[in-house]
């Protein structure tokens, strides 16, 4: 399925169809296939949307990349199918565009679950300095370019936030382990949890680790989820 936001039509599935929605979003250079195994779970309680944000997946190509845009597209999404007071599971990309959103529009949410996400290019540690080596910042890819020139999230954006958040990281997250407390603690009354044994992406990209955390996050009665696990 399709819908234009902003200009530009973006690409979306739906699984589930039953229970409140719950936005799923993906982070930098993938897309919505990214939570295969995951929404296996998910949509036996939520009705789930699986979106390919602006110039990935199937969704049209752009030529520069700014997480606002993303922002923009969220809310107009949300409008344009008219769901009332979705979750979002954000992951990389997709949580820092959870944060802002949630920041920018109070009481659009039920819940936020932001996985990976980091409030400035200089709180990526390594992996930021990877990027760096990658040659000219004006010649690299405009992803790439996103990651090495944004977000700027304060602590003010972050106390703005009015709706429950869990606030999620890997033991071994490239993300600073500061900054991932930093906005847990900005954020008023936020869930800080902290994957054991896990980088950056591995308890998310095809697994199905953050099932839990979204289950207790949003209180879901799990005795009736059907172990459907694929390998």
């Amino acid at each position: 399925m399709r819908v234009t936001t902003n200009g530009v039509s973006i690409y979306y599935e739906v699984r589930g169809k039953k229970g409140p929605a719950l936005i799923m979003l993906h982070g930098n250079g993938e897309d919505h296939t990214i939570f295969d195994r995951a929404v296996d779970y998910l949509e036996q309680a939520f009705t789930v949307y699986l979106v390919d944000t602006r110039g990935h997946g199937e969704s049209s190509p752009v030529r520069e990349y700014h997480y606002q845009d993303m922002v923009d597209d969220l809310s107009e999404f949300i409008r344009k199918l008219k769901l009332e007071r979705p979750a979002v599971c954000g992951f990389s990309d997709g949580a820092i565009v959870g944060l802002m959103f949630a920041s920018q529009n109070p009481g659009v949410l039920s819940h936020l679950i932001a996985c990976g996400a980091n409030t400035s290019p200089e709180t990526l540690g390594g992996f930021r300095m990877a990027l760096d080596r990658m040659g000219d910042p004006e010649r690299k890819d405009p992803k790439v370019r996103l990651m090495l020139t944004e977000p700027h999230i304060t602590a003010e954006d972050l106390a703005r936030i009015d709706v429950p958040v869990t606030v999620v990281a890997g033991s071994r997250d490239c993300v600073k382990k500061s900054d991932t407390e930093f906005i847990a603690g900005s954020i008023p009354g936020a869930e800080l949890v902290i994957m054991k044994r896990a980088d950056h992406s591995s308890y998310i990209v095809h697994s199905t680790r953050i099932v839990d955390v979204v289950f207790r996050a949003m209180g879901v009665d799990t005795s009736s989820i059907v172990f459907v696990d694929r390998f």
